[in-house]
């Protein structure tokens, strides 16, 4: 496996697409072995999609999709700026509530960072935010849409860890929420200190009712999605069909926004997003079958834990791993490949599944917003001109702020696990 792992790094560096680069390192181990059957290097691929729970990925991705197409979006970031558009840093502020509002639409850091570059980038230039700083803030808040469910980094760590999503959408609810409020107190702080000022007057109670009664549809999505799974009335793959549903129900009947044209555009433009991610999936079943056979997880374990028996040190270890591993890595292939080698180890060590997994999905998202390769900063930094030396500069009171909140979240365990201990016992 250390071939392999060594021809994938050389593949990525080659500028190979990730999901070839996954694929052809792993047939490697299968030329490592020829008392194994090359046949499998076929079967792999297709057995690895063949999964009932992945269709849930495909399914919140259409989701997410209909949803933007329906007008939600843009009522989320009237209520956005209703709540706190009267603060300081107001257009900031509006970003972060949007970010939060949008978790429970488009479940992707880099899709929400993205259209926020376009919705609130230019205005906040305008009000004499300035570039670096905008990119940050509309990139570093992203990172709760990918927390709040239905997250699409959390279904896969679900789904290929064996962690009951249910429990990992209701942990994303409450730690969403904390990341929000911790994000809110750094553009405060900031915006205090740059002088940046409101974007409006404090909205009255009739106007903030008014937005709220035009959003809650959006807003009920998430809680709809845990009410569906916690009383046993969907599978997570089921309630992703309803997510489907709801959406298109939503953007027909209440909205009036969506048609069978926009349907059929957003259905085209879904089926190029799974089919990327799907590829990758498919793919990583050939890399992976290797990673037991060469009994991987065990020595990993049995390495780290000569080191430490700590709980608290095994995690800091692995999730400075996953910082690197991130910076490098799409997100997405990081989940498929070393789920399956951490979390026997976190098992190993005490740690709950759900605990390990939210960090896991938090500090892998994070790669995202950071140099060399964060998909989501080169995203916002596109579409606002703006040099990645701007960025960096501006990036620190960010990184410190998500590093401080995990480090919370490492120690004080509770906190992520509150609200699935509530619902699901």
């Amino acid at each position: 496996m250390l071939l392999v792992g060594i021809l994938f790094i050389i593949f990525l560096v080659m500028g190979m697409p990730v999901a070839f680069a996954i694929g052809v390192a792993g047939m490697a181990f299968f030329l490592q072995h020829p008392e194994l059957p090359f046949t499998i290097t076929v079967q792999l691929p297709i057995s690895q999609t063949q999964n009932f729970a992945m269709l849930a990925v495909p399914l919140f991705i259409f989701a997410g999709n209909l949803m933007n197409s329906s007008g939600i979006t843009k009522r989320l970031m009237k209520l956005s700026s209703v709540l706190t558009g009267h603060m300081h840093g107001g257009l900031a502020q509006v970003s972060v509530v949007l970010s939060s509002f949008m978790g429970g639409v488009s479940g992707s850091a880099i899709a929400d960072a993205s259209m926020e570059a376009r919705v609130l980038g230019p205005d906040m230039i305008k009000r004499g935010y300035s570039r670096g700083y905008t990119a940050n803030v509309i990139s570093w808040t992203a990172l709760i849409t990918a927390t709040i469910p239905p997250g699409v980094g959390i279904i896969l760590y679900g789904t290929v860890g064996e962690v009951s999503i249910g429990r990992l959408f209701a942990s994303g609810i409450l730690v969403g929420l904390l990341m929000m409020i911790a994000l809110m107190f750094t553009v405060w702080l900031t915006s205090t200190r740059r002088g940046y000022g409101a974007e409006r007057e404090k909205a009255s109670a009739k106007e903030v009712f008014s937005a709220l009664g035009e959003s809650i549809w959006a807003l009920m999505f998430p809680i709809l999605l845990l009410v569906g799974i916690r009383s046993g009335i969907f599978t997570p793959s089921e309630v992703g069909a309803f997510a489907c549903v709801y959406a298109i129900i939503v953007g027909t009947v209440v909205y009036h926004e969506l048609n069978f044209e926009i349907i059929a555009k957003t259905l085209g433009d879904t089926v190029i997003d799974v089919g990327a991610i799907m590829f990758i999936i498919a793919l990583s079943g050939i890399f992976g079958y290797g990673i037991p056979l060469e009994n991987i997880p065990a020595l990993l374990t049995s390495t780290i834990l000569s080191i430490s028996q700590s709980k608290y040190i095994v995690m800091l270890i692995i999730l400075l791993f996953l910082v690197i591993l991130g910076m490098f890595m799409d997100g997405s292939v990081v989940i498929l490949l070393f789920t399956p080698i951490f979390l026997p180890l976190a098992k190993a060590v005490g740690i709950d599944p759900v605990h390990f997994g939210i960090l896991f999905c938090t500090i892998i998202t994070m790669g995202n917003m950071t140099p060399p390769v964060g998909l989501a900063m080169y995203a916002v930094c596109q579409v606002l001109n703006i040099s990645i030396n701007d960025y960096v500069r501006e990036m620190w009171a960010f990184l410190i702020t998500i590093m401080i909140m995990v480090g919370i979240l490492m120690f004080f365990p509770q906190l992520v696990l509150l609200l699935p201990n509530l619902l699901f016992g």
